[in-house]
């Protein structure tokens, strides 16, 4: 075992924490192509109360994760997960056996209020070395990506054989094992990786949010998150509409997605060798354009509406891809935390804000309408985007220091400051850590550990 790769226990609790990642949210995912079929035979039916009922989760998601995470610093991790997973799995349990589509709403914002997001995170951080930490979190977000996609293949099958109840069942039942992972198969936590690495700080999100460059991102974020979820309030009916029954939808949806990432990989491949990379941002705004528009342009055609999905989900994937890079470097160094705690509830805020919009020009209107409402909602953010900036290519690493006053502290900071390749230094006297921002060709960690008097 060398110092470059996961040791056994990280390799498992990488393994254990991305199954309960994936298994939450394919419970959450597997809804989004299938409820505006199905949905229609529940009591109190309308477009407007299905958009409410995708996005509901986003909503008390977006309030409650940074909150919990707060609680799971206090009280412990898996207390928090546990009893998240235990409040996910009732919301799960209150919408399987719901018999108006007010009730699965009530059920999916229960879903959302289990928000155990930012407390899985910090414990895959606390289980995990900090060199190793980012293939540990990239683990976790391939599972993320995972399970959108076999959401998007097991939703219509569940539903077509069980119906919405038998997802909600599956959701119930995925969140009860996941309960069992994380109280039988994760490792015990032996120490807490730095609180503004892996924690939201109140103080800190009020400055973040006063940050130009990472307001474009949250605001940007939200957006993405919103034209999903708005797309998907009209997309399964017009598929129907078009001829194609709903057990069969996944055999549009499975071959969009592979496709999708197999060709957004070699264009974010060539935007950061050829340092394209807010070329290809904007590029990518101006395709998720497009598509929605050509979406509602080609409404009525089974085949445009799956190459428009395509050019839909190879932008969607690439800024997905590579928003959360762009937070991470913008970041002050000891508050990558409160960032993308930030930015994490603005792409679940993005979610309920789509399903409103969505429900609302469905009911009003007609499907094309929805897709046409979406691409303004790219247009604007298009215009918010145009003149951001983009940072330089650096990474966050943080030491443990022995200081004794704030003094030594901000003595230390400089000192680390004027080290070759250190971007930006911040010494935290409280948690006894240095946070550092770093262009990793040119850093010497030894020379930064020689100052920091651990060598």
């Amino acid at each position: 075992m060398t110092a470059s790769s996961l040791n056994s226990r990280e390799k498992r609790a990488a393994v254990s924490l991305a199954s309960v990642f994936a298994f939450r949210m394919l419970g959450l995912f597997m809804l989004m192509p299938v409820l505006a079929i199905y949905g229609q035979d529940l009591a109190g039916f309308s477009p407007l109360w299905i958009g409410i009922a995708i996005g509901a989760y986003g909503l008390t998601q977006a309030v409650l994760q940074i909150p919990m995470g707060w609680l799971s610093d206090k009280i412990g991790r898996k207390k928090v997960i546990v009893g998240g997973l235990c409040v996910f799995a009732l919301g799960s349990v209150i919408a399987a056996t719901a018999d108006s589509l007010q009730m699965v709403t009530v059920g999916r914002a229960l879903q959302g209020m289990g928000a155990i997001a930012s407390s899985l995170l910090a414990f895959a951080s606390d289980l995990s070395r900090d060199e190793q930490r980012p293939k540990v979190m990239a683990v976790i977000g391939m599972s993320i990506g995972m399970s959108f996609a076999v959401a998007m293949l097991l939703g219509p099958m569940v539903a077509a054989a069980w119906g919405i109840a038998g997802i909600f069942w599956l959701t119930a039942a995925l969140a009860i094992l996941g309960i069992f992972i994380i109280l039988f198969l994760v490792p015990k936590a032996v120490n807490k990786a730095p609180k503004g690495d892996t924690l939201a700080s109140f103080t800190d999100i009020k400055k973040l949010i006063k940050h130009p460059q990472l307001a474009r991102l949250d605001v940007g974020i939200m957006l993405l998150h919103l034209t999903l979820t708005t797309i998907f309030v009209a997309l399964p009916g017009q598929l129907i509409a078009n001829g194609l029954v709903a057990s069969a939808h996944w055999q549009i949806y499975i071959p969009v997605l592979i496709f999708g990432f197999l060709l957004m990989a070699p264009m974010m491949i060539i935007a950061i060798r050829k340092e394209k990379e807010k070329q290809a941002f904007i590029a990518s705004i101006a395709l998720l354009i497009l598509s929605m528009t050509a979406m509602a342009l080609w409404v009525d055609s089974i085949l445009g509406m799956a190459l428009c999905m395509l050019a839909y989900f190879v932008a969607f994937n690439f800024l997905e891809a590579t928003m959360p890079a762009l937070v991470s470097r913008f970041s002050p160094a000891n508050q990558k935390g409160s960032a993308m705690g930030v930015f994490s509830s603005g792409q679940f805020f993005g979610a309920f804000l789509g399903g409103i919009l969505g429900g609302y020009v469905a009911q009003s209107t007609t499907a094309q309408a929805v897709f046409a409402a979406a691409a303004v909602v790219g247009l604007i953010w298009l215009i918010l985007a145009w003149n951001m900036q983009v940072p330089p290519r650096s990474k966050m690493i943080s030491l443990m220091t022995e200081l004794s006053n704030e003094q030594q502290a901000q003595t230390l900071a400089s000192r680390l400051v004027a080290l070759p390749g250190v971007i930006e230094a911040t010494v935290v006297c409280d948690e006894n850590r240095s946070y550092l921002k770093i262009n990793d060709k040119e850093f010497d960690l030894d020379q930064a550990r020689k100052v920091a008097g651990l060598i």
